[in-house]
């Protein structure tokens, strides 16, 4: 067993870990307009639905409000409707060359239920975080069983994949209150 392939093994799941809450997050409605909202929302394409920002260009226009140009004119309607069948809570106007769709504020009923799923959401990535420790630990034990590693350089890798855990916990907790902060920034 190779230390360094293993934490860099551990290190690279944890990694993905971080990058899928982190575009999990970004498609979450805060209150603010980002294009990244409509990430999720399907579009009818000849047949096929397709995400809304790969059959169009989509814009901010200050404070709220996203402005989507699709590339190709007969997509306008599919793409209204596709907002109107999403869960964005917004309603789009279409002037016959770009939609626009104002996000609305917040209530907060809605700001306290996003909280709720929020921490819900932090919890699972930490779980996510702590199976790879896990997995790493067990590697590790049963290559200090099968003596391919020393009791010593068994502990110290176990340290490194303990500490490395941490970091990536507590780095679920900073981009969790961000978001939070975020969600109830009226």
């Amino acid at each position: 067993m190779d230390e360094k392939t293993l934490m860099t093994q551990v290190e690279d799941r944890m990694k993905k870990v971080i990058e899928s809450y982190k575009k999990d997050l970004a498609s979450m409605r805060a209150g603010r307009a980002t294009p990244l909202l409509l990430e999720r929302v399907l579009a009818d394409y000849y047949g096929v639905p397709t995400p809304v920002n790969q059959v169009a260009s989509i814009g901010v226009a200050p404070p709220r409000t996203l402005v989507i140009q699709p590339w190709d004119k007969n997509l306008l309607g599919n793409i209204e409707k596709a907002i109107q069948r999403s869960d964005l809570g917004a309603m789009p106007v279409n002037d016959g060359n770009v939609i626009r769709v104002t996000i609305p504020p917040l209530s907060g009923d809605r700001r306290r239920e996003l909280i709720k799923a929020l921490k819900k959401d932090s919890e699972a990535q930490k779980v996510s975080l702590r199976n790879i420790r896990r997995s790493a630990m067990d590697e590790i034990k049963q290559a200090e069983k099968d003596k391919e590693i020393s009791e010593d350089l068994s502990r110290r890798i176990q340290e490194k994949v303990q500490k490395l855990t941490g970091e990536y916990i507590k780095l679920v907790d900073d981009i969790t209150s961000a978001k939070e902060a975020e969600v109830m920034e009226v």
